[in-house]
């Protein structure tokens, strides 16, 4: 069995920065490309392309397959980025490859961060309304002793 090193502080942060872009809304890519002050030389290395991946519940039992669109860019300047999705968005898949290959890059590290410091509150108030809407529906049960019989 392989043993596992813990991560060093830059892998860390990049697999934070995976993460984030992997959960996205995708609306929210499309629109920090849109003000992107400056656009760079992207050229595809892989994809975007749609597949599937088993989903495990366990060592031993599958859940099901689930469908996943995956990217690997590179920019111009030589970083290579890669991204991945649940569910058929080639777009989201690779813009959150370019958003990975520029997080690389020391110039555009403020615009990535306030990036992903927006998607980070968006899931947070996106889990906290889920969080609402079911104590909503919570049903307390007690149970009435009735006396002797």
């Amino acid at each position: 069995m392989p043993v596992e090193r813990p991560a060093d502080e830059g892998t860390q942060k990049r697999r934070r920065t995976m993460e984030l872009l992997a959960k996205a809304d995708e609306s929210a890519l499309i629109a920090a490309w849109d003000v992107l002050p400056h656009k760079p030389e992207v050229s595809r290395v892989r994809g975007p392309e749609t597949g599937l991946v088993m989903l495990r519940g366990g060592s031993p039992f599958n859940l099901g397959e689930a469908t996943v669109t995956r990217a690997t860019i590179r920019l111009g300047t030589g970083e290579i980025g890669h991204g991945q999705t649940l569910g058929l968005s080639r777009r989201k898949a690779e813009l959150a490859a370019i958003f990975d290959a520029l997080a690389q890059r020391t110039d555009d590290q403020p615009h990535i961060e306030r990036l992903l410091d927006q998607i980070e509150a968006g899931l947070a108030e996106r889990d906290a309304q889920r969080e609402r809407q079911t104590a909503a529906t919570k049903v307390d049960f007690f149970t009435m002793v009735r006396g002797e019989d």
